[in-house]
């Protein structure tokens, strides 16, 4: 069996003369919940569509399961589940109705595998609600629903908790987790809403305008990026000078009304506030900050350079 449920070599894509994936190479193993981070337009929603079928590369390699071809790209989307911007519904029809309409469409045997995924996705008690009722997150919730019907072995999910108020979002997470630990599902999820993404993904991948920024793990992530300590003195040129030549530190980022970002600190703090102090540099400020998964993608997005 192949560890990867699906991988990418050199893949892009083209919209007239706009690029929007360039050469992007990513590898999602089996039993990942994988995060695709980007702005808009950064290619995540592209690259969703193009493992689903619903366009075609201009160039590059794309492979599910092991399968590359594409008799064999087909029958593995099978074993695929979608929700990839708004689920498509029957308006005058119910969301049970809805669900019936998708099963049989899918080929999904069993009527009560119904009522076990409305179940599962929190829907049971708006079964017999008309589609054209639902707020935009119920739509979510449904279309969620949609892509779960037959427990698929890979999910793809484009922006899913959009639309959701907070106690949705918590019952969204929670669903994907208890998808992923229980039934070994693998998850490929984009999100704007990168706090919440850090809360799940086991992996992500940086897009920014079609090309591929990095691949890293959430372990690897919160090992280079957790903390970092913020100083903020009246000469942070010639701290961070003393900050290279006395403690051997290069990463670290030079901010405006004198703050300095010490990456990676794996000294005591007072060793940070005793450089600046021993050269006469005035401390006006000294914390011990957490890095987000926002911070380190702006920062990867606007240099690279003085990042972790």
């Amino acid at each position: 069996m192949d560890i990867y449920a699906a991988q990418s070599r050199n893949l892009t894509k083209y919209y007239h003369n706009f690029c929007a994936l360039n050469k992007v190479n990513i590898s999602i193993k089996r039993g990942e919940i994988y995060g695709l981070v980007g702005d808009n337009g950064a290619g995540k929603t592209t690259f969703l569509k193009l493992l689903s079928g619903q366009i075609f590369p201009g160039g590059g390699e794309l492979s599910l399961f092991g399968k590359h071809t594409q008799a064999d790209l087909k029958n593995a989307r099978s074993r695929i589940g979608v929700l990839i911007e708004e689920a498509g519904f029957y308006p005058s029809l119910t969301v049970e109705q809805n669900l019936e309409y998708y099963r049989l469409q899918k080929g999904v045997p069993g009527k009560q595998t119904v009522a076990e995924t409305l179940e599962m996705t929190g829907l049971s008690e708006f079964r017999k609600k008309s589609c054209r009722e639902l707020s935009f997150g119920m739509k979510q919730r449904l279309g969620l629903a949609i892509a779960l019907l037959g427990v698929p072995e890979f999910l793809l999910l484009d922006e899913p908790i959009n639309g959701l108020d907070p106690s949705g979002i918590l019952e969204m997470r929670n669903l994907l987790l208890k998808l992923n630990h229980e039934k070994n599902i693998t998850i490929l999820l984009s999100s704007h809403i990168l706090s919440e993404l850090e809360q799940i993904a086991t992996v992500y991948g940086f897009l920014q305008k079609g090309r591929l920024l990095e691949e890293i793990s959430a372990e690897s992530l919160y090992k280079k990026c957790a903390d970092y300590v913020e100083i903020r003195v009246a000469d942070p040129q010639t701290y961070t000078v003393l900050l290279e030549q006395k403690l051997k530190h290069t990463h670290y980022q030079i901010l405006p009304e004198g703050k300095v970002h010490i990456l990676q600190a794996d000294l005591p703090t007072e060793a940070y506030s005793a450089l600046a102090s021993d050269a006469q540099i005035a401390v006006l400020s000294l914390s011990h900050c957490h890095q987000s998964l926002e911070d380190y993608y702006m920062n990867l997005k606007n240099g690279g350079t003085t990042t972790c």
